[in-house]
């Protein structure tokens, strides 16, 4: 059994809100536009942290995470990157990396609005847990927190969190 804490869009603002949601957590997925590696460093404190890049991230994290990223945990396949669409209008080679890879859990960011979605057509659950951070136009920080156990995908939960204003 696996506890999950995923989040997206922090753009170099880790909240401290958000440090208590990382206790009992045993692994952190980060779907892009982290904003600096500090992002990375402090998360990997708490538990080992899966991520991809996103479109503001610099050099520096791109060299540390990948564009796209698969694995399994427990018996559950995720493939994520940061710019995936939402259907029915993914972005563009979005469906076809799905029709290929088959992942049970498809993970995006970039759109900074939360979505969690079975596709039956493709046997997959769509998940992209909105932005994190302060920067952007979401009026809530969103994060999602669920449960892997064996093949068993449960207890999703939607953190929300007041949005603190810009600087």
């Amino acid at each position: 059994m696996k506890r999950i804490l995923l989040l997206s869009d922090t753009h170099g603002f880790l909240d401290p809100r958000v440090l208590p949601y990382l206790e009992h957590i045993d692994e952190i997925w980060h779907a892009g536009d982290i904003g600096n590696k500090e992002i990375l460093n402090t998360l990997s404190t708490y538990a080992p942290v899966k991520s991809v890049w996103g479109n503001i991230d610099d050099h520096q994290v791109r060299s540390l995470v990948p564009e796209w990223l698969e694995w399994n945990t427990e018996s559950v396949h995720v493939l994520m990157t940061h710019i995936g669409g939402r259907p029915p209008k993914f972005a563009p080679g979005i469906k076809n990396q799905l029709i290929e890879k088959k992942p049970t859990i498809f993970i995006c960011g970039h759109s900074h609005i939360l979505l969690v979605q079975y596709l039956p057509e493709l046997k997959c659950l769509h998940l992209n847990p909105g932005a994190c951070g302060k920067s952007g136009w979401h009026k809530v920080q969103t994060m999602l927190r669920f449960i892997i156990d064996e093949t068993n995908i449960r207890n999703m939960e939607v953190i929300e969190l007041k949005r603190l204003s810009s600087l």
